[in-house]
């Protein structure tokens, strides 16, 4: 499995990272010693998770072998010798071999989050905005919250 595939992956599943997110991933955005990451514009940085933790290594691996001074982590032979960061459908496409798209992924992790926790505190946490929390409510109804018949 290619690095990239397994950071996009459980990037995208466990931490409802965009592709814009991790495209941007830098060096600067890593915080080595409490295992956390800044994405994007989320107010605070992510803590990751062991699994999601040695995927970033291995990309770092990987770009180290690559001979590249590119501080992005996702790089491809097209930005290993430049300072951009990989294309938009790179990262789009980089599950492609697995039949799936990273923003299925993020929909999920969305979808499970709004469900359970307040719809406001996910959009604080993801850097959303409040409206675009709320399409991830469609088609859900919390039981617990209607009133008894």
């Amino acid at each position: 499995m290619h690095p990239h595939e397994a950071l996009v992956g459980l990037a995208a599943l466990l931490h409802g990272t965009t592709t814009q997110e991790l495209k941007h991933l830098t060096d600067d955005d890593i915080d080595h010693e409490s295992r956390r990451i800044r994405l994007g514009r989320r107010p605070q940085p992510t803590p990751l998770d062991p699994w999601t933790w040695t995927a970033l290594q291995r990309c770092l691996d990987h770009r180290k072998k690559l001979g590249s001074n590119n501080s992005h982590v996702l790089i491809t032979m097209q930005t290993k010798a430049t300072r951009a960061a990989a294309s938009d459908s790179y990262v789009k496409n980089t599950l492609r071999a697995v039949g799936i798209q990273p923003r299925i992924l993020r929909s999920t992790r969305l979808v499970d989050l709004v469900g359970t926790v307040d719809p406001k505190l996910v959009a604080d946490i993801y850097g959303m905005t409040n409206e675009g929390v709320i399409a991830y409510l469609a088609d859900h109804v919390d039981t617990a919250r209607l009133p008894n018949p």
